[in-house]
């Protein structure tokens, strides 16, 4: 299973990759595209949306299962996936390319710091 070192993890099985200044891009991680197997809906907020940690921020529907998306930081919502609305299986098909979900431009107290590298990831999905 691909855990790339450059990214953070949240325990909620997403990922955070830095971009410019202080935006950041959001996506599900292979282990949890895995879980989900095929994902056949997706519902992502809203550009200009205020986020927190841990707020709903979105749900994911599939054949196996459905639940919410948590907001691994704390900021305002920038920019969505477009693509997702016409083809989900970017989301299996390519978690940290592709099928990312979307980006924050953060907050002060962004929580970026508080999330896993990707070791300490290997070991939340060891376990």
């Amino acid at each position: 299973m691909e855990l790339p070192e450059y990214l953070k993890y949240s325990e909620e099985h997403l990922w955070v990759r830095s971009g410019n200044g202080r935006s950041v891009r959001v996506g599900f991680t292979e282990y949890a595209a895995d879980q989900l197997r095929e994902v056949v809906s997706i519902e992502l907020p809203s550009v200009g949306d205020e986020v927190a940690i841990g707020d709903v921020v979105g749900e994911v529907e599939s054949v196996k299962s459905a639940g919410d998306i948590l907001s691994p930081v704390a900021g305002v919502v920038t920019q969505i996936n477009d693509d997702l609305d016409a083809n989900t299986d970017l989301v299996n098909d390519d978690p940290y390319g592709d099928g990312w979900l979307f980006e924050v431009e953060l907050g002060d107290d962004d929580g970026v710091d508080d999330l896993l590298d990707a070791d300490a990831y290997a070991e939340l999905i060891e376990s």
